[in-house]
């Protein structure tokens, strides 16, 4: 199964999606309070939405990787072509097996796993086997299946026990490419840097998570496997962070109708 395959379009954010090349180049509550707004009445509250999101993304890039993994070839100068539109056309079936093809995989694969329905076990389960490699995937599976199945952590983010929004708010788990480029590239492995933004929380009056934009860059180990690239660990780090913008945040109900009615995309150069 690959992310090109028409079967596949589920795993990548839902229904009413695109496919696209990578670019070149309200009034009332603000859904519980959002950052670069107005200051809470209290600093607590701050400082626990904060809290929540560097769980978050802690506990799901530990489990993810399964361990940290050493690159002798960091130092070496990357591949910095952009990520501008190269006149060929995108895959319809798989990936290139070529620099564009790994990197269009690694942003496609970041999409999925960074997706809301990785707090489904059917669905986490189904983009697992899709995104790692078969002699990963099986220890990737048990690890997220941990994670994932924690009530505290699902509690800490604001979800149920069983990982789905409580009623009256929309949960939010996207990640929104930027750019993507080669670190290393051989006949059968590929490294590959994705920059993205990523929204996470909870569209909902009452929510003490709202949703909030973040910046990282996580590094794909991709190997060649059955004819399509797999992922076989990967790292994050965060930013580069832009400066943000003083824009008024928008009501509940409007980001919970925006997440509903645009879907979210599939990448490929």
């Amino acid at each position: 199964m690959s992310p090109g395959d028409g079967n596949d379009d589920d795993l990548y954010g839902g229904t009413g999606q695109t496919r696209t090349r990578l670019p070149d180049g309200g009034q009332g509550d603000v859904y519980g309070g959002a950052a670069r707004r107005p200051a809470r009445s209290s600093s607590r509250s701050l400082i626990t939405v904060v809290g929540v999101v560097v769980l978050l993304i802690a506990a799901i890039a530990f489990a993810n990787r399964g361990g940290s993994s050493s690159d002798d070839g960091a130092a070496k100068k990357p591949d910095t072509s952009p990520t501008a539109p190269t006149g060929t056309k995108p895959v319809t079936s798989g990936f290139a097996h070529d620099k564009q093809g790994a990197q269009s995989a690694a942003a496609n694969y970041a999409v999925a796993l960074g997706s809301a329905e990785m707090f489904d076990k059917n669905r986490r389960h189904a983009i697992v086997d899709s995104v790692y490699a078969p002699d990963v995937a099986a220890d990737r599976q048990a690890s997220l299946d941990k994670v994932y199945a924690q009530e505290a952590f699902l509690s800490s983010i604001g979800l149920n026990s069983d990982g789905s929004a409580p009623s009256g708010s929309k949960f939010v788990s996207r990640i929104i490419p930027v750019g993507t480029k080669t670190m290393k590239f051989g006949s059968d492995s590929a490294t590959v840097d994705i920059w993205y933004s990523s929204l996470f929380g909870l569209a909902g009056t009452n929510t003490k998570n709202p949703v909030s934009e973040s910046w990282f860059t996580n590094t794909y180990e991709l190997r060649w496997v059955g004819g399509d690239w797999k992922v076989t660990d990967f790292q994050q780090k965060d930013g580069p962070v832009p400066v943000g913008r003083d824009q008024r945040a928008s009501t509940a109900d409007d980001m919970a109708k925006a997440v509903e009615q645009y879907g979210g995309f599939t990448y490929a150069r």
